[in-house]
Formats: C-alpha cells, structure tokens, sequence
C-alpha cells in the first residue's frame, strides 16, 4: 500500500495511506459542488470537515521533513476565491 504526503497549507505535512483516497474524495466532491454553487457556509463546513480527516488520518510530519507533496490543502480559513484557484477539473483530490 502506497502512502502520499498531503500538505495543509500554513500547518505542515503529513502522510497518508492511499487507501483514505475514497473517504476523502467524498468530500472533495462535496466542496467542489458547494463551490459551484456558491454555497458558502457549506464550504466552509465541507473544507473544515476535510482537513480534519487528513489530520485524523494522517501522521504529521517532523516540521524539518522536506519530502514533495502529493497534495496541496488550502488552509482552513482560505476564501472560496483561494480553494477556487487551487482546483483542478477533480477538485483538489485528484481521481
């Protein structure tokens, strides 16, 4: 089983095992359909409730680790416009 490094912007990285991707996917698509939307509240409730599971599920790396990340999260408080730009056609979770 592969792992992945996930970073959450302004916090620090961890590592998470691949077999998270679905459970995470879940609410990568929920976020990119309030974004959408223009659901705000709803986005900020869906992108807290993401970034809680990463750091659920993830172990934190040592602040000294410099490994490349597989994924980029934007922080907690990050607008809409913000998320909006790190987006690809998959949301922020690819797959």
């Amino acid at each position: 089983m592969a792992d992945m490094v996930v970073r959450i912007m302004g916090e620090g990285q961890l590592r998470l095992a691949d077999s998270h991707l679905g459970e995470l996917n879940k609410l990568d698509d929920e976020l990119l359909s309030e974004m959408q939307s223009g659901d705000g509240p709803g986005f900020r409730a869906t992108l807290q409730a993401l970034l809680d599971k990463v750091r659920e599920l993830g172990e934190p790396l040592p602040d000294d680790a410099l490994e490349p990340s597989d994924l980029i999260l934007p922080a907690p408080d990050a607008t809409l416009d913000e998320v909006r730009r790190l987006l690809s056609e998959d949301g922020l979770i690819p797959g």
